[in-house]
């Protein structure tokens, strides 16, 4: 069940920095509900992407294909891709309906045991496609809101003061020229499930 005294509230995702929603969103919860059970998970690892500037961007310069359509909706909703064929993604869109900015979850500490049933011979979500996978987080997520409607939802939790938060280029986006070396990528300062790049 939903508690709606720790959600995070709509006000959250729809401010116009992404890039400090990025940061922001570390040490928040990520949980899915499957079969009336909660799976829950501490955000370690974040990546930030800006519709309108941003070369890496499925989005880029107002790009709007099927797959990025939900890019454009009010922020708040889950945006959920495959990449390669193989792996679902899991990206929250931010920002006011028509700017297409989201953030890439990349990586979650799992907080309610172990994980080892989803990915027996690795760490379970240290990974944007292994944390879907471990989450149960499927292309029919895409489009969920994120306020507790759904059976995906994020919850605040203490702010990690004190925690150090490294900056760093993104991932795979080589493709995006000067854009791909933007430090938009972040994640808590030596925890064992941040992805290896």
């Amino acid at each position: 069940m939903t508690n709606n005294d720790f959600l995070l509230p709509k006000s959250f995702y729809l401010r116009d920095d992404v890039v400090q929603i990025a940061k922001e969103l570390l040490g928040k919860t990520l949980v899915t509900r499957q079969n009336g059970a909660a799976r829950k998970g501490k955000i370690v690892e974040t990546e930030a992407y800006r519709g309108y500037d941003d070369k890496a961007c499925h989005a880029s310069n107002g790009k709007r294909t099927p797959r990025t359509e939900v890019m454009y909706r009010e922020g708040g909703c889950a945006y959920v891709y495959l990449c390669y064929g193989i792996h679902h993604l899991f990206n929250v869109v931010t920002n006011v309906a028509g700017k297409a900015d989201a953030v890439l979850i990349r990586a979650v500490e799992p907080l309610d045991g172990d994980w080892s049933d989803r990915h027996p011979k690795t760490k379970t979500s240290n990974g944007p496609g292994k944390l879907s996978k471990a989450m149960g987080i499927t292309m029919e997520m895409n489009t969920a809101r994120l306020t507790g409607e759904n059976d995906i939802w994020i919850e605040d939790a203490p702010d990690i003061v004190g925690t150090s938060i490294v900056a760093s280029t993104r991932v795979g986006v080589d493709y995006a020229g000067e854009d791909a070396l933007l430090p938009w990528r972040f994640y808590i300062c030596n925890n064992d499930w941040v992805s290896k790049k």
